[in-house]
């Protein structure tokens, strides 16, 4: 299996709300209503979390059959920090996006520490969605423009 190419198109409900589509899955995205919304829906940046989150542990299985680990009860806690400033128009140095982003595994297990280590550093390293957070990969954004129609009353 070499490249494969995912998609997801959505479509504007609202000023903060946004329903995609990927396959046959409708995915719904809003902001809390500190923000002006309904809070229908997870946030754009906590999908981005979530999706760290569930690859993370698809990889971290994945490894763990390989090297022969034995793992139950796995559970993975992300939380990010972001500042808002830009988000929201204010002048700032720092970026829009996440300043820093913490994952913390946590599984039953007797594998050894060493075992452990090394099973940690290849969820890391092959982890898509880590190595795209943590990358440069490079993001292109086009317009295509409607034309308005104008109507006569």
């Amino acid at each position: 299996m070499s490249n494969l190419t995912f998609s997801v198109s959505g479509q504007s409900l609202s000023q903060t709300q946004l329903n995609a589509r990927t396959l046959d899955f409708n995915i719904l995205v809003d902001q809390p209503e500190s923000f002006g919304d309904r809070n229908e829906a997870p946030s754009p940046v906590e999908y981005i979390l979530a999706g760290l989150a569930g690859c993370v542990n698809v990889v971290a299985h994945l490894v763990a059959d390989e090297l022969q680990i034995k793992v139950s009860n796995l559970r993975i806690d992300v939380s990010g920090t972001l500042n808002t400033d830009k988000f929201l128009g204010k002048f700032t140095l720092e970026r829009a996006g996440f300043l820093s982003i913490f994952v913390n595994i946590k599984a039953a297990t007797d594998a050894s520490d060493e075992k452990l280590t090394k099973w940690l550093s290849i969820i890391e390293t092959r982890c898509p969605v880590k190595d795209t957070l943590g990358g440069s990969t490079p993001i292109s954004l086009s317009l295509k423009r409607k034309v308005l129609e104008k109507y006569c009353v």
